[in-house]
């Protein structure tokens, strides 16, 4: 997993997914998180605590989803897309990131972070007596592949 990275004055864990043993590629990675001051909402006293997925698909397709805590205990989704017009993208290009209004929330190889970050939130944002960011920030969901997860 990337190390965590600041971006608007908000932490952000990545987790990338792709089928690739190489991994992604540093370009489509350096283009998706140029997009992410576009899909992050405005501070509102929540910890500025941020996890994105980065999945490459198997076809032209890059995705970046971008899920942000608000309002203290409520997950904000904002997404981006290249590589697949399906989506609106208007080329074939993994690099050309766009923001589609859509209501999707992540494919099914993109969402096992899900589970872990909320339970993550909840051992130690909310449940402790004094919220630990840090410690939060620590707490990932451990390497390896995300379609075998249950």
């Amino acid at each position: 997993m990337p190390p965590p990275i600041e971006v608007a004055g908000r932490r952000i864990k990545r987790y990338h997914v792709t089928a690739d043993p190489a991994g992604i590629a540093p370009d489509v990675q350096e283009a998706a998180y140029a997009m992410l001051p576009k899909l992050l909402p405005e501070a509102d006293g929540t910890p500025p605590a941020t996890f994105v997925v980065l999945h490459r698909g198997a076809d032209d397709g890059a995705y970046l989803n971008a899920y942000s805590w608000v309002w203290d205990n409520v997950l904000h989704f904002k997404g981006a897309s290249a590589g697949q017009p399906v989506l609106g993208c208007p080329d074939r290009d993994p690099t050309h990131f766009i923001a589609p209004d859509l209501p999707w929330i992540g494919c099914v190889w993109e969402l096992p972070p899900i589970l872990h970050e909320r339970d993550a939130w909840v051992r130690h944002m909310l449940a402790p007596d004094t919220p630990d960011l840090d410690a939060y920030m620590a707490d990932c969901l451990s390497e390896g592949t995300t379609g075998d997860r249950s």
